[in-house]
Formats: C-alpha cells, structure tokens, sequence
C-alpha cells in the first residue's frame, strides 16, 4: 500500500468515515490535495475494497478498510507518545517522524512499545489511540468551523498537520481549552471565538477551522 494510501485511509477514519460518511471536501482540506486528486484515490480505494462512495453523499471505509486504518493509526499515534514523552519532541515535529516509523514497525514491537508507554489511549494532540484488540472510544467529529455563533465548546483534538500545529501554538489554542464561538465571517472567513479558558480573543482561519475538533 502506497504512503499516500494509508493517509487516506487515517484521514477518513479521523474524520468519522467508520460510521457516517466523509465529504470529498472535508478529505480535500484536510489533506491539502485537489478535490480531482481525490476522486481518483477514492476510485482506487473502492476498488481494493477499502471504502464506499455513494455520490452526493460521500465516502466511508469498509470493514477491511477500518481494521487497515486502525492498525495505521496505532503504530503512528504511539510513536508519537514515544517521541513527545520520551524524547522531548514538540508537537508540531512528531508527525514525519511517526510517519516513517509506522512504516518499518512490527505487531511485536508495537505492542512492547505500548506496555512500555503504559497503554495509552491518546495521543499528543488529541486522537484515540486502539488497543491491541482494536477497542478504542469513539471521537468527537464536530469540527470549529460547524459550531454555531453562541456556541460553547471543548477543544478535543487537532489533525495532525505541522503547519497546523504551530499555527495554533502560535495563536495559543490548546486541547482542553473552553472556547465560546463568536462569529463565523462570510465567504469562508475566519472563526472569531473567545477562548474562556486563557481570556482572550482568537481569530482562527476557515482552514484551521477544520482541522480542530470541538465537543
């Protein structure tokens, strides 16, 4: 399977597609790709047997495809609690390196990497992390972008994106924090959202705006 395969697949399953299904859009901005480039991988995909798509209402994975991106997700987001917790790593700089080290990691070595970091159930910036038996809770798939004016919400879990990661270290939004949405400006604007737990005002971009999710 082709690296850009398997970041198809984890970002359907990030974004919900075990259960409901995921706009062409929502893939398209979240991995930053031509909205062509991804009905031609979807294409591939339903025909491995991987995914459905039912045009107009978009795309989920098959069973094959969730147990394939279940086990993606496990190797990356453990390497991820190794390099933040034991080598120090910033958030922002996990991602590539988890990349090439899911690639070359075995069942063996990834469940001693998991009893060694104490079976944890998320990792740095938020998602969930399955056990070995593939058990796991259900994210939240509410994204900022699709709260309501008024809304009050909990920053959950970021997409793993470096670019996207230090913008937010940058405006100071973190997992965990209670934000309370202000407006949505027009013409796929920014979010403006007054983040209660740090008292301050944040203007977050419509992309951004996607990429975090809120329960």
């Amino acid at each position: 399977m082709t690296p850009m395969k398997e970041d198809y697949l984890k970002i359907i399953f990030e974004l919900g597609g075990t259960h409901k299904k995921v706009s062409n859009k929502q893939i398209a901005l979240s991995l930053n790709v031509a909205a062509g480039s991804v009905t031609e991988m979807i294409s591939k995909m339903t025909e491995e047997g991987l995914a459905v798509h039912v045009p107009y209402s978009g795309i989920s994975l098959t069973k094959k495809g969730v147990r394939a991106a279940e086990e993606l997700v496990r190797k990356h987001r453990l390497w991820e609690v190794f390099l933040v917790e034991k080598l120090g790593y910033s958030l922002a700089d996990i991602h590539d390196e988890a990349e090439q080290l899911e690639h070359v990691t075995s069942d063996r070595m990834i469940n001693a990497l998991d009893e060694m970091l104490g079976n944890p159930t998320h990792c740095p910036h938020g998602g969930i992390i399955p056990d070995r038996s593939g058990h796991y809770h259900e994210d939240s798939h509410q994204v900022l972008n699709d709260a309501k004016d008024g809304d009050i919400v909990t920053v959950d879990r970021f997409i793993d994106n470096h670019d996207l990661l230090t913008y937010l270290g940058e405006l100071k939004l973190d997992i965990g924090d209670q934000v309370k949405v202000l407006k949505h400006d027009p013409f796929e604007g920014p979010v403006t959202v007054q983040n209660l737990t740090d008292d301050t005002e944040l203007i977050v971009s419509y992309k951004a705006a996607h990429y975090v999710f809120v329960k």
